[in-house]
């Protein structure tokens, strides 16, 4: 929990530390209030999926296919959409095919014991190529701006985009189910101790299906958040989205292996991520450096954490 502490405040101060070079570099740009709302809407959908990911990753699983499940869920919005339904009822229909991309992901690992990373390679591709056949490479963009606006507007008064909005509301739902619930107790331990934890009485299966089917499920929330951010209904929606989410989650402190991680560290990873990510847009800095300073950060987020606990291990060895 210390090591855990210092990764976090380490976080904070990173944080503080782009703020202040953003303020220099781009002439105070930076934290002007319309920045700061493209930042927002720019890292909506990271937060979104970061935050039951952080749940699958501290069990001792992972969840590569939410950008695939996210993509999915744009493709059957615009598919719906085209076919006459209603968004009211399109919206609740997508979400629960989230949910029910999740619980296959779920299945698989809990019921046939397959590893979660090979299952989930598989579903990325899988659930990408269902949203292809649904809706191929047409793009539907004819949406109501009542919707739209959710996605391009800040809450009124302020400089706030309501995606942040959203995300802020999930956290604070998320962060009682870890840190505050019996629920939270028994996602630590299946991830710290799997056998421990089903030799207490912790249902492990039934938790494990429970963090894929809420994964798929907000992951078709930041789908639909997507197509109404761009007001565009595609199959190749948040392609590669998956690589940020998961460096995000990481830098923010949770293992890769469970048992260890917060949502506030995780919050302040992807605030960190989204911050470096707009100063080098600033910075007119080209997309493929975009994707190489985000797989370096997933490298660091795997390394520094490691490295931390091995040289406080040293510590207490040395006399």
């Amino acid at each position: 929990m210390r090591n855990l502490l210092r990764w976090e405040t380490a976080l904070v101060f990173l944080l503080i530390v782009v703020a202040l070079t953003g303020q220099v570099s781009t002439d105070g740009s930076f934290l002007s209030g319309g920045n700061l709302f493209y930042l927002g809407l720019d890292i909506g959908e990271i937060a979104l999926i970061a935050l039951p990911l952080t749940l699958v990753i501290v069990a001792g699983e992972i969840d590569l296919s939410v950008a695939s499940v996210l993509g999915l869920a744009s493709a059957l919005v615009g598919w719906l959409w085209n076919a006459g339904w209603p968004l009211e009822t399109i919206l609740p229909v997508v979400v629960v095919a989230g949910a029910l991309a999740g619980a296959v992901n779920g299945l698989l690992v809990t019921r046939l014991g397959l590893p979660s990373l090979a299952v989930t390679i598989g579903t990325l591709a899988l659930y990408r190529g269902l949203a292809l056949v649904v809706l191929g490479d047409t793009a539907v963009a004819d949406f109501p701006a009542a919707y739209t606006d959710f996605g391009t507007t800040p809450v009124p008064g302020t400089d706030i985009p309501y995606p942040i909005v959203l995300a802020a509301v999930l956290a604070l739902l998320f962060g009682v189910a870890l840190h505050a619930s019996s629920f939270g107790r028994s996602v630590y331990a299946i991830g710290a101790n799997e056998e421990g934890a089903r030799f207490s009485g912790i249902r492990v299966k039934r938790v494990k299906l429970t963090l894929f089917v809420l994964a798929g499920a907000v992951a078709a929330v930041a789908g639909i958040v997507y197509t109404f951010r761009f007001s565009s209904a595609r199959a190749d929606n948040g392609v590669g989205l998956e690589l940020a989410v998961v460096a995000a989650v990481l830098l923010g402190g949770v293992s890769i292996f469970g048992g260890r991680g917060s949502l506030f560290g995780v919050l302040a990873g992807v605030l960190l991520l989204g911050g470096l990510r707009n100063l080098l847009i600033l910075q007119d800095t080209s997309t493929e450096v975009l994707t190489i300073v985000t797989g370096l950060l997933l490298l660091v987020s795997v390394l520094a954490p490691s490295i931390t606990r091995r040289v406080a291990t040293l510590r207490k060895v040395t006399p």
